[in-house]
């Protein structure tokens, strides 16, 4: 499923395809689609195909296409601090974007059915953490992955906020997953070869609303044991104490982050090719994207006279000189004012204000990379 949008040249193209086809509409799924490079998740010998709007999959390993986590990010309607469980987490890519979201005391589990995907999952948290400068412009929930199947989960455990199952549904089993949602929480499934969104609004009530046409690979069911008792598959504990160590450290970063750099960052696109990228987009509009100083400006100028006003062509070539000159000076003086107030068209590299301000802390070694979550270790 997918190949909705065009194919983008990088993480950013890919991302504005999906915001000009209308997948992505929220500032926090942007910035949480900007912050992980879905490449990142492929196997080396097939990143090429990462920025296509297509499913991937090798071996146990599988990706949805990126219009459809898109929807599922924008059904979610994920806030901080909730809990999420991932039934099909996979490589960890949508479980990772989800954490960016929730912050540090929110719940992030996955249940999946391959040992080695689990595995595969592990190894690329290990790689955001410590290599993506992402995690620490946001405020992490880290994922926590169990082996098993998703249809086996003890039915003592505790009901979540959101969910997601990344495999399709039949009606047999749509109570079930029902079952693991507390009221007022969200369900985003495949069911029946539709994308749905199911809300509990109560007790016994719930809403549903479908989204889009989908493919999924059903459900995989549970093998029949000898002894006829199904494997019951425990999830991570819902709430655990925080040690003091860790609630110092997240309690810094947070004050750190939110006195050097703000909130969210903003969307980084950065480099000559995609600032002409932008340029070319805005050229195609059918509306004019004119500032106020433009705007200003035409008004002040007149055009061209004709001979009637006993103008001659000369004075009317010197005054399409002085407004082509005054124009450049405009444009010149927005490109250097959109670098300055960090546009979205076009953004220097970004500096990594809050590592930069740990390590500039008074503080031993040991300390700061305690504080940068043990980046260095």
């Amino acid at each position: 499923m997918g190949g909705a949008v065009s194919a983008g040249e990088d993480n950013d193209e890919l991302i504005d395809n999906l915001k000009e086809a209308q997948y992505i509409r929220s500032d926090l799924v942007e910035h949480a689609f900007r912050a992980i490079d879905r490449a990142d998740y492929y196997l080396e010998e097939f990143r090429d195909s990462a920025y296509k709007d297509l499913a991937w999959r090798r071996g146990n390993i599988h990706l949805s296409a990126p219009c459809i986590y898109s929807e599922v990010m924008e059904a979610l309607d994920l806030q901080p601090g909730l809990s999420f469980l991932n039934l099909g987490s996979g490589t960890g890519y949508l479980s990772t974007m989800v954490g960016l979201i929730l912050g540090p005391f929110g719940v992030n589990h996955g249940v999946e059915l391959h040992e080695d995907v689990i595995e595969y999952a592990y190894q690329k948290l290990d790689f955001f953490i410590k290599m993506n400068d992402s995690f620490d412009r946001f405020e992490f929930c880290e994922p926590s992955f169990v082996v098993g199947n998703c249809l086996e989960i003890a039915p003592e455990t505790r009901q979540y906020d959101r969910v997601y199952c990344g495999a399709g549904v039949q009606r047999e089993h749509e109570d079930y997953m029902k079952k693991l949602l507390k009221v007022g929480g969200i369900l985003v499934l495949p069911l029946e070869e539709k994308l749905t969104k199911i809300t509990r609004t109560g007790y016994n009530t719930w809403e549903t609303r479908k989204i889009i046409a989908v493919s999924f690979a059903p459900l995989v069911l549970p093998k029949h044991r000898e002894n006829g008792k199904p494997r019951a598959v425990s999830l991570p504990a819902m709430f655990e104490v925080r040690s003091l160590q860790d609630l110092a450290r997240i309690t810094i970063r947070h004050i750190l982050k939110r006195s050097g750099s703000g909130s969210l960052p903003l969307p980084q696109i950065t480099g000559l090719k995609r600032r002409n990228h932008f340029k070319q987009k805005r050229e195609h509009r059918d509306t004019p994207l004119l500032t106020n100083s433009y705007l200003f400006m035409s008004r002040l100028i007149p055009g061209p006279m004709d001979n009637n006003n006993n103008q001659s062509s000369t004075d009317n070539e010197d005054e399409d000189e002085d407004c082509s000159r005054v124009c450049e000076q405009l444009e010149d003086k927005e490109e250097n004012g959109r670098r300055k107030e960090g546009s979205v068209l076009v953004i220097e590299t970004p500096v990594n204000l809050l590592r930069e301000r740990i390590l500039s802390l008074p503080l031993p070694e040991p300390l700061k990379m305690y504080l940068l979550y043990y980046r260095e270790k």
